[in-house]
């Protein structure tokens, strides 16, 4: 039997145990003794208990020294699969020096003798969590009223301190306890059903989509094609300006928050363009600029793009461009961390668009080659965690150019031959290279094949072969247009599936 002269825990006489067991005076640091022993008493009786309360917990969660003591003794046991009973523990404690620390023996098993069940331990391990969070939060505070007393204090930097601290504890919280293991779970049928895979696009059809809710969508290209000219009309739909983009719809957004990083002046003037006084309100009101350089790179603060997104109550996010919002856009790690800082934008339901450049042509490069995703600069894992990539090819400063689409959420989109109108900066498609007016024009109808060697501008690969044939299916499928099956070879040679424009459609539009 433990001897009743043992010693008590290295804390003030008024938190001894029978005593105080929460805070009863103002501004005093909160904590629950009765939370904190009772779930030690409960670990103790039934280790499985401590694998549901240690993410719970996390680290430095105890108010009182010898709870954390004592907490740190049965981590050890028990991760060597050794019992947690209070008579181990006391020879524990006593081997490390810390038993008299503690309490003694007496107070081990006053803990053990808790009438708490193993049901209640997690909810008395969220408690323990909550109260040392709102020590944290508290000591915060004391440490910003001592700074701005101090002679000379600078708002600003107590202001990015704060700002810091506030983002560790943000990061400390997301990485323990229930906010890791719990906060962005769900179950399989939610997931499949509720996560928004049906989603209207935020731009496009449901049949070819060019930029999906929930995953990001990159305009790549060479300076002077008209990346910003393009993404500057996706924004004035979004803004409810205008409603369709290359003759596709665009759904509202409820504020976009530009980063003007590359050059602002050059991107306000390129605004200018499509603004007119009547639309002052609603620039006002769902259009903020962020001109220049971010406070940090995104592959620094990976939550910087949320935060600003949340600072500024915006729903879509512009990166103009990513050259200017990441360290280096080579490194791999880099690019990780910042697929990392979209990732977490857009799980807050932020839309993201980027503006992004093309590697530079090299002097053996084939002219005219189409371009595919290698062909973007940078690591490759920048445009693997893109959802939508829309490749623009064409000389800079001319009006004409194509726009291929490399990554596709649904359906293809092109290759488009598009006109900038560089002085109302607006872009129109060819209508020369549109499947329902290249069929319609063809009376006696188009193969697959024609229709690639139409859209390539030459000898199609089997791969533009298939493309072709996926935007006849859909013309049939719209009832634009009817198919009639092809035959198979033989001693007279076979016959390709033709295509031909449907009565219907000739008729609407003659």
């Amino acid at each position: 039997m433990p001897s009743m002269t043992d010693a008590q825990p290295n804390t003030p006489s008024r938190f001894e145990y029978g005593y105080a067991s929460s805070p009863d005076e103002p501004g005093q640091a909160p904590f629950n003794l009765d939370a904190e022993s009772a779930v030690l008493g409960a670990c103790m009786h039934h280790s499985h208990v401590i694998d549901t309360v240690r993410p719970i917990l996390g680290d430095n969660a105890f108010y009182r020294p010898a709870h954390e003591t004592i907490w740190r003794a049965m981590l050890a046991q028990h991760r060597e699969d050794k019992p947690t009973d209070p008579i181990v523990l006391t020879e524990l404690l006593q081997q490390q020096g810390d038993l008299k620390r503690v309490g003694g023996a007496s107070y081990l098993h006053r803990l053990a003798s808790a009438l708490y069940d193993a049901a209640s331990a997690e909810h008395h391990a969220e408690i323990i969590r909550a109260k040392a969070d709102l020590r944290r939060l508290l000591a915060s505070a004391v440490r910003t009223v001592q700074r701005a007393q101090e002679p000379g204090a600078d708002p600003e930097a107590i202001r990015s301190e704060v700002e810091a601290e506030m983002r560790a504890e943000r990061e400390r919280a997301l990485a323990s306890g229930q906010g890791r293991l719990n906060r962005f779970a769900k179950d399989g049928w939610s997931f499949v059903k509720e996560t928004g895979a049906d989603a209207q696009p935020l731009w496009g059809t449901r049949e070819k989509t060019v930029w999906a809710p929930g995953e990001s969508l990159m305009i790549v290209g060479a300076p002077g094609v008209g990346k910003t000219t393009l993404a500057h009309q996706v924004v004035f739909a979004r803004l409810g300006l205008q409603e369709t983009v290359l003759e596709m719809p665009v759904a509202p957004s409820r504020r976009v928050l530009y980063l003007a990083m590359d050059r602002p002046r050059q991107i306000a003037r390129a605004m200018d363009r499509r603004v007119f006084d009547t639309d002052e309100k609603i620039l006002r009101e769902r259009l903020v600029v962020w001109e220049g350089p971010l406070p940090a790179t995104l592959d620094k603060e990976p939550d910087l793009l949320a935060d600003l997104a949340a600072a500024h109550r915006a729903d879509t996010i512009v990166i103009d461009s990513l050259k200017d919002a990441v360290s280096t856009m080579v490194d791999d790690g880099l690019a990780v961390a910042f697929h990392n800082a979209r990732m977490r934008a857009l799980r807050g339901g932020v839309e993201i668009m980027e503006l992004h450049h093309q590697r530079k042509a090299t002097a053996d490069a084939p002219r005219g080659q189409r371009p595919s995703l290698d062909q973007v600069y940078g690591s490759a894992w920048i445009t693997a965690g893109a959802g939508s990539v829309l490749f623009i090819s064409g000389r800079a400063g001319d009006p004409a150019v194509t726009l291929h689409h490399l990554k596709t959420p649904t359906g293809e989109i092109g290759p488009l031959d598009v006109t900038h109108d560089h002085v109302r900066g607006t872009t129109t498609v060819d209508p020369s290279k549109d499947p329902a007016v290249l069929l319609r024009n063809a009376p006696g109808g188009l193969t697959a094949r024609d229709l690639a060697a139409v859209l390539v501008g030459g000898e199609p690969e089997r791969a533009d072969v298939e493309k072709a044939r996926r935007h006849l299916a859909r013309l049939v499928d719209s009832g634009l247009a009817t198919k009639a099956d092809g035959i198979a070879g033989g001693a007279g040679g076979g016959q390709q599936t033709r295509y031909y424009a449907s009565a219907r459609h000739l008729t609407a539009v003659g």
